[in-house]
């Protein structure tokens, strides 16, 4: 097998917010787009956000529930990308811990994003030794 391709589907109920804000607050570029989905480069795969109007599929009742996936994202400068989303309106909860710096936020459906620092989780794997079996 050969994987030709990868990508995330978030499946949305704010759909047209969700696609403003990966468009403009993240500035995805849109590969491509139809009344029920859009598909964004994500830096070397793809993040489609599709529409979801099954009511028994995604329940939105909690809006403080926290989500069990996030999508992240590795970026020289953590805390100069969480101020560009606070400029922008997001609500940003910026952290620095001794594995390394993250600022996490929500979509308008949402779905948990992070930035992380990309010195610290280069410097995991170098420093990462298998465990023998």
């Amino acid at each position: 097998m050969k994987i030709k391709r990868t990508g995330l589907i978030l499946y949305v109920k704010k759909y047209e917010e969700s696609i403003v804000f990966y468009e403009t607050i993240l500035e995805l570029t849109i590969l491509f787009q139809n009344d029920e989905l859009t598909c964004f480069d994500l830096y070397g795969t793809y993040l489609m956000v599709e529409k979801e109007d099954r009511e028994d599929y995604l329940i939105m009742d909690d809006v403080n529930a926290k989500g069990f996936s996030c999508i992240r994202m590795n970026v020289d400068n953590v805390q100069r990308v969480a101020n560009d989303l606070k400029r922008k309106g997001v609500a940003v909860d910026y952290q620095e811990h001794h594995w390394g710096k993250v600022a996490k936020f929500y979509d308008p459906d949402r779905n948990l994003i992070a930035f992380k620092d990309e010195e610290t989780f280069a410097k995991q794997i170098e420093e990462y030794i298998p465990k023998s079996k």
